[in-house]
C-alpha cells in the first residue's frame, strides 16, 4: 500500500467532517453569544443594589445545558471511528479541554447566584463589599471559562478544516498514471 492510499484510507468523510464543523461551530458561536450576554455588572460597572438571583440562577441553569452540549458532541465524536485517526485524536482532545471548560463554568455561575442571595443578608458594609467582590470574581471566571470553552471549540474546528484540505487535495491531485504503450505496428520490412 503507497503512503496516499494510507492517508486516504485515514480521512474521514467529508460529509462527515462538514457536519462536525456545523454542530461545533454553532455550539461555540452560541457559546460565546451567552459569554458577552450574560452580564452582571449595570451599565456603570457597579453591581446593582440588589442581584437578581433567580436571573443569576438561570445564567448556572444556561451553562449547564451548554456544557451538557458539549459533553454530548464530545461522546457522540468519541465514539465515532473517525475518533482514532490522525485529526480525531487532535480534534478530540480540543473537544476534551472544552468538556472541562464548560463544566467549570456551571458551578462559579451557581456560587454568584448563592452570593447574590446573601448579600442582603450582610452584617455590615465591609461584608457586603467583600462578598460583591466575590460574587463578581466568581461571575467573571465562570463567563471565562465560556470563552475559553468557545476557544477550545474553534480549534476543534480548525483541525477539522486543516483535515478537510487533505480531501481537496486528494480530489485535485491525479494519480500519477503510466503512459498506455502504443499498439504494435507492422513489423519494418528487411531485405
Amino acid at each position: 500500500m503507497t503512503q496516499n492510499s494510507d492517508i486516504r484510507s485515514d480521512l474521514t468523510p467529508r460529509d462527515d467532517t462538514l457536519h462536525l464543523i456545523g454542530s461545533l461551530g454553532a455550539l461555540k458561536s452560541e457559546i460565546l453569544g451567552v459569554a458577552h450576554q450574560w452580564q452582571l455588572l449595570d451599565d456603570a460597572g457597579h453591581v446593582p443594589a440588589e442581584p437578581f438571583f433567580a436571573e443569576l440562577l438561570q445564567h448556572a441553569a444556561g451553562a449547564q445545558n451548554l456544557s451538557r452540549n458539549v459533553v454530548q458532541q464530545t461522546a457522540d465524536f468519541a465514539r465515532s471511528p473517525h475518533s482514532t485517526n490522525r485529526a480525531g485524536s487532535a480534534v478530540l482532545a480540543h473537544l476534551a479541554m472544552a468538556v472541562t471548560l464548560s463544566s467549570n463554568a456551571v458551578p462559579n455561575f451557581a456560587e454568584t447566584a448563592e452570593i447574590a442571595l446573601a448579600l442582603p443578608r450582610s452584617t455590615s458594609p465591609t461584608d457586603r463589599e467583600h462578598r460583591a467582590h466575590r460574587m463578581v470574581i466568581c461571575h467573571a471566571t465562570a463567563r471565562a471559562y465560556l470563552r475559553r470553552t468557545s476557544e477550545s471549540l474553534q480549534d476543534a474546528v480548525t483541525e477539522l478544516d486543516s483535515h478537510l484540505d487533505l480531501h481537496r487535495f486528494f480530489t485535485t491531485a491525479s494519480p500519477q498514471q503510466k503512459p498506455v504503450p502504443a499498439p504494435p505496428g507492422p513489423a519494418p520490412r528487411h531485405r
